[in-house]
């Protein structure tokens, strides 16, 4: 799991933001979100243009460090605009079993790479500065990957970027070692690899947004009459009371509808609520793989309350171990009832990131209304 995060100049994050998920405060309710001593379902609120999509980003670029696969950075600004420092740094820790893993880096751009780090149970496995062409891999028999040639290395890295000019003129070594040396199935990098490809991120604004491929491929997918009924559930479960069928088009393509004497087509016909809870059971509950961890960015944008209230408890029950950000402006969603304050937290406009038992001087208990204090003003100081 996700111990550990920090980033720092970063988009609108100009000083260091840390989220550190061990960081619990010992209540005995609302136990679930918590797992194995790691905060496993958060609450951000935040201000608009606090940075809630952004902190999201940064999280995610691991992905793109690991596998080169396209970045939520897009084209914009990279760097804090304010800051005459020219890289951002990223730096995760993991925990895996008995071992805790630190993978650190700095880039100049989304496409260039400072330096990279990665310890094992505190033992520097490789440190690269690729700025000044110093490599220290001699520890790489910590995690097995002692037959990696750094001369090959730096080979691939000078002719893929010969061979394409979109290619990351710094090549992460971790990323190379993975895709280049025989490692164990379950050797610390494997594993690792195995929960970055597993982290996902959903975005309001794409909430609602559907290619006709996706839904022909998610209607496919639903004439399995076990996944029909699951989704149905699952929308039953959020608050909207519904039956579900499918119908073969002349076609050949397989189509949804609400079940009623007269069929109504579900994506012509379903509200924004409704359809941003089936744009999330796609990518994330439908997939046949375990999430390991997921962000939500102002996930119940489309929600009524209750439905918002009715998915953080459908995430607690069916994902415990699900390492799980939603960002929100419900209010609604600051409850005792749902959460607890070591796991709401509020994003300043500053850049900090403060959890209610630690933006206050009571001490909060389960009998505070998390939401009616917060409105009175008494976590202000840290928006």
């Amino acid at each position: 799991m996700l111990k550990k995060f920090s980033v720092k100049n970063f988009k609108n994050f100009k000083d260091e933001v840390c989220i550190d998920f061990e960081e619990i405060a010992g209540y005995q309710f609302n136990t679930d979100c918590i797992t194995d001593g790691v905060i496993s379902k958060m609450l951000i609120y935040g201000r608009n243009a606090t940075g809630k999509t952004n902190l999201g980003k940064a999280l995610m670029d691991i992905g793109f460090t690991m596998f080169g696969e396209p970045g939520y950075g897009g084209n914009g600004i990279f760097l804090n605009a304010d800051s005459p420092e020219e890289v951002a740094a990223f730096s995760y820790v993991f925990q895996f079993d008995d071992t805790e893993l630190i993978y650190r880096y700095a880039r100049f751009s989304e496409q260039e790479l400072q330096d990279e780090e990665l310890i094992i149970n505190g033992k520097t496995v490789f440190k690269i500065d690729f700025a000044k062409h110093e490599f220290n891999c001699d520890n790489l028999h910590y995690i097995k990957a002692e037959t990696a040639s750094i001369e090959r290395y730096l080979q691939s890295m000078e002719m893929g970027t010969e061979i394409e000019e979109r290619v990351e003129s710094k090549l992460p070594f971790f990323r190379w070692i993975i895709n280049n040396v025989a490692l164990e199935k379950d050797s610390i990098p494997v594993q690792l690899s195995k929960y970055i490809v597993r982290m996902r991120m959903v975005m309001a604004k794409n909430a609602v947004i559907f290619r006709q491929s996706t839904v022909n491929e998610f209607s496919k997918s639903l004439e399995d009459k076990d996944a029909l009924k699951d989704f149905e559930d699952f929308l039953n479960a959020m608050g909207v009371a519904c039956k579900l069928i499918t119908k073969k088009l002349p076609d050949g393509q397989n189509k949804l509808y609400f079940a009623h004497e007269n069929l109504v087509s579900f994506y012509e016909n379903a509200s924004s609520g409704t359809l941003a809870l089936a744009a999330l059971y796609q990518r994330i509950i439908a997939k046949i793989y375990d999430t390991s961890f997921l962000y939500l960015d102002e996930f119940d944008a489309f929600y009524h309350y209750e439905m918002a209230e009715n998915l953080v408890k459908f995430l607690k029950k069916r994902y415990p171990r699900c390492q799980v950000i939603m960002t929100s402006h419900n209010t609604n969603l600051i409850s005792n009832r749902l959460m607890r304050p070591d796991c709401v937290f509020v994003l300043s406009g500053t850049g900090t990131l403060t959890a209610l038992c630690n933006a206050t001087q009571r001490e909060l208990r389960e009998g505070h209304n998390l939401e009616k204090m917060y409105i009175s003003g008494e976590f202000e100081k840290y928006e």
